[in-house]
């Protein structure tokens, strides 16, 4: 059985079809990408998923469906999201941030230990452990959205556009911890602009035109592609 299911999955805004219908499974210990133009429902899926869109059709994860359930209980089944945009908060330290991201947790030791896991992930973060995130370049509140998901445990990890906005070196540094985080089993949906990068990183991989599933495979068939590598690797 995989971790993750969308089965028929649809996303209306108003009139609007976002996503119309697509399936997608990802298996446990999978990194599968999604990738895109912009508006094609990547970040769509990723809300429907975490509850945060009203979706229509299955999305089973575990075992169990839950679609329609309040974002706050899919949270507490283990699935955490890094969202377009990094969503920190500003006006709390480092330390804080972390803390937030282990709210549904009491086990003290464990979660000590799982900040200085993301601090070994990211050095530049315990140097500012106290910093607020608000001052903090936006690689750097990149690396912390990533440690304040990864402080909740998670069974499946969504990151959204973990690259948008980052200068070359930090996007380089972004996917060297993905790629490690992937290494030690934890499972991920990777929504991701820069099809190249997300395609040599994955496992697997689905392309999404117009809120629709058209091309799907391993992703070093996709990245042989001609239709794939014409409309996303600028060949």
């Amino acid at each position: 059985m995989p971790l993750l299911a969308l089965e028929k999955v649809e996303v209306h805004y108003g009139g609007i079809r976002a996503v119309k219908g697509i399936d997608l499974v990802v298996e446990q210990g999978e990194l599968v990408c999604l990738i895109g133009a912009n508006g094609a429902g990547k970040t769509t899926t990723l809300r429907a998923i975490t509850g945060l869109a009203h979706a229509g059709g299955r999305i089973v994860y575990g075992g169990e469906d839950i679609a329609g359930r309040k974002p706050h209980e899919i949270a507490r089944k283990g699935i955490a999201l890094v969202p377009e945009g990094r969503g920190v908060f500003a006006q709390l330290t480092i330390e804080e941030n972390l803390a937030m991201g282990a709210y549904t947790r009491r086990d003290r030791e464990g979660i000590a230990a799982d900040e200085e896991r993301v601090f070994a992930l990211f050095p530049r973060l315990k140097e500012r452990r106290r910093q607020t995130a608000g001052t903090m370049s936006g690689g750097e509140q990149q690396m912390l959205a990533i440690g304040r998901a990864l402080m909740s445990r998670p069974r499946l990890l969504l990151l959204d556009e973990p690259s948008m906005g980052l200068a070359p070196i930090m996007v380089e540094r972004i996917f060297e911890v993905i790629r490690q985080i992937a290494a030690e089993g934890v499972t991920m949906l990777l929504v991701e602009q820069n099809a190249k990068l997300a395609l040599e990183a994955s496992a697997r991989a689905y392309v999404l035109e117009s809120g629709l599933v058209t091309i799907t495979g391993e992703s070093p068939a996709l990245l042989g592609n001609p239709q794939v590598r014409q409309a996303y690797l600028g060949e």
